[in-house]
């Protein structure tokens, strides 16, 4: 009897094994992660990774306070060294940005531990490396908790994270660089909207922010390393406090915002942060994996999050989107508390995913145009693209200006054509549409539309006027910001007021660059001191954030301007 059960057994367990799908799938986030390829090897602690306009990557070492231009396949070559980088633990030469308008002005940016003591940004231009400017320096450092990432967002600013550098007090003291995510001018100055006014911090409560990434429709988000317990990825709300050291993780203090997503620290310690296709992908170091996280429309998950690379190629450091459309991944083994093999450090490039060996782009979308302009918004149209397999979508370019600026990816539509919203008035815009099939393939850009907004939008009166941005939005609040204030007349003005209508249920929780006061569902905004005088021409922002019920997706209407 024995003899026949055990055969049976095997005969059972065989068949599981033999039909049993697989556990996952190889295609997530739109990238085929089965197709994975080592294209750079022999980096030295990779730390930055940004892109310039040839296709071409600059990365930066760590340890060496090297900048490395780097292409698939070939060998790296050094294009710049950072003077004065202290090298030590995790400090050294961190994170790296490429300007917005690298094709007119050449600057690199680069953030890094100093001999001086503190952390730093300088820019450079390749054409002549040794010359380094410091744009902003004074950032608390340690051979720990430094922080270091920084990018452009799709505003044109510079964001920098700066970690606490070992000192959890600083991340409370507003007045403190540390433990913030910073927001500069290119040149390192103070933007008029942020929310404190004449200070850099955009965000604050911060332990160790190491990614830095915006989705589609401008969200930012943020990967921090925890202490002891918790990893975050963080939706950044503009003058939000994220809790630290009072909170790691999930908390229940109505001041902190709380993350969208955590991880323990072994399966996390998280570092590059990237977004495409809804999907958020973060880098861990102590994990070893990439985690991908599936948003919602509204940015926050729409699932479990699934991790790739388990245990493949070791820490993971940085994560980004190529304009070649891949997905890079640097690996962080020679950093003292990886396993390095004799290819390291790396860098991993994923596929964006095929249906079927589609490789044929969609025909570029013609005949862009806009009509119906108005001071806050345009509607583009434009002629639908053809495809060997189907038109999914189309995606919405925008750039500053009548020439000069990058195009950025400001929207998307399913139809041939795009309402745009929240434009300033009088401000001259450029659009491109490109197209998408199921295979992901972008066709080529199509012609430029360029629109000028009509003075005076929002209903100005008295020779000013107010045009509103809905930045960012969540189930029970919004940002607003930037109001955009300007002088419309042909005097100028000394002061101005500005009056809206709050949504029934709605409550200013805060404000910047602005004194508020509230009448029922009435706020009256009147200028600071220092931004009420205008010049004709001229113009200013405030913000401010509110509150709402839970499942009301209202935002203020009614915006009026009166100037003395």
């Amino acid at each position: 009897m024995r003899a026949r059960v055990i055969p049976a057994l095997i005969m059972a367990l065989l068949a599981l094994i033999v039909t049993a799908p697989e556990a996952r799938a190889q295609v997530i986030g739109g990238f085929d992660f089965s197709r994975a390829q080592v294209s750079v090897t022999g980096l030295q602690v990779p730390w930055g990774l940004a892109f310039l306009p040839d296709g071409s990557a600059l990365v930066s070492e760590r340890n060496t306070g090297r900048i490395l231009q780097v292409r698939p396949g070939q060998t790296p070559t050094a294009v710049a060294t950072i003077s004065g980088v202290s090298a030590s633990g995790e400090s050294g030469l961190l994170g790296i940005a490429v300007s917005p308008t690298y094709a007119q002005d050449g600057w690199v940016y680069a953030y890094f531990t100093s001999t001086a003591g503190d952390n730093r940004l300088v820019r450079l231009q390749l054409t002549a490396p040794q010359t380094q400017t410091v744009l902003f320096s004074g950032v608390p450092s340690n051979t720990f908790h430094d922080g270091g990432r920084i990018a452009f967002g799709p505003d044109g600013m510079l964001y920098v994270a700066a970690g606490d550098a070992g000192n959890s007090a600083n991340a409370q003291n507003v007045n403190s660089p540390a433990g913030k995510i910073l927001r500069m001018t290119p040149t390192g100055g103070v933007p008029a909207d942020n929310p404190i006014a004449g200070s850099r911090v955009w965000t604050y409560g911060h332990r160790n922010v190491q990614g830095l990434t915006w989705d589609s429709q401008g969200r930012m988000y943020a990967a921090e390393l925890g202490q002891n317990t918790w990893d975050e990825v963080n939706q950044i709300v503009a003058g939000s406090n994220y809790g630290w050291p009072t909170c790691e993780g999930t908390c229940t203090n109505p001041s902190f915002r709380n993350p969208i997503v955590t991880w323990t620290t072994a399966e996390a310690s998280p570092s590059g942060l990237a977004w495409a296709n809804n999907t958020l992908f973060v880098a861990a170091l102590r994990g070893q994996r990439l985690w991908t996280v599936p948003l919602t429309s509204a940015g926050t998950p729409s699932g479990t999050p699934l991790a790739e690379f388990q245990s493949t190629y070791g820490r993971l450091r940085t994560v980004a989107v190529g304009p070649d459309g891949w997905l890079w991944v640097t690996t962080s083994n020679r950093d003292g508390r990886g396993t390095p093999v004799a290819q390291d450090d790396r860098i991993v490039r994923v596929p964006p995913a095929t249906t079927g060996g589609d490789t044929t782009p969609p025909a570029a979308p013609a005949g862009l145009a806009a009509s119906g302009t108005t001071s806050t918004g345009t509607t583009l149209a434009w002629t639908a693209s053809t495809d060997n397999v189907g038109v999914t979508g189309y995606d919405v370019l925008r750039a500053p200006g009548a020439s000069g600026g990058a195009f950025t990816q400001v929207g998307t539509s399913a139809t041939t054509s795009f309402a745009q919203t929240g434009l300033t008035a009088n401000t001259t815009y450029r659009y491109q549409v490109r197209a998408r099939d199921a295979a992901g393939n972008l066709s080529p850009v199509s012609n430029t539309a360029t629109v000028t907004t009509t003075p005076g939008g929002g209903g100005g009166t008295g020779g000013c006027s107010v045009t509103a941005t809905v930045q960012t939005q969540w189930g029970n609040g919004y940002v607003i910001q930037p109001v955009t204030v300007a002088n419309t007349g042909t005097s100028a003005i000394n002061g101005w007021t500005v009056t809206l209508t709050l949504p029934s249920g709605h409550t200013v929780t805060g404000s910047w660059n602005a004194t508020l006061t509230v009448s029922g569902q009435t706020v009256t905004a009147r200028s600071a001191g220092h931004n009420g005088a205008l010049s004709p021409g001229q113009n200013t922002t405030f913000g401010f954030q509110a509150s709402r019920p839970n499942g009301n997706t209202q935002t203020p209407s009614g915006y009026q301007c009166t100037s003395p």
